[in-house]
């Protein structure tokens, strides 16, 4: 999956929800803060980090790559 960025940065939890991988913007913040989200391989727990172009999250099985 992609997303192209419409800015120069976008929250995570904000990503997680605006690609309906979840509900809530609060179910993402459960599930950044239970380390079920990785950014460029490693895990994290900044619900606010802000994501930028290149970067690769990765939730579960979903791999969203970020233009």
């Amino acid at each position: 999956m992609t997303y192209a960025l419409e800015n120069e940065t976008i929250e995570l939890y904000k990503l997680l929800k605006v690609l309906d991988l979840v509900d809530t913007g609060g179910q993402a913040k459960m599930l950044i803060e239970h380390e079920q989200v990785k950014r460029n391989g490693e895990i994290e727990t900044r619900k606010r980090a802000k994501i930028t172009k290149g970067e690769q999250i990765q939730i579960g099985d979903v791999t969203i790559n970020i233009l």
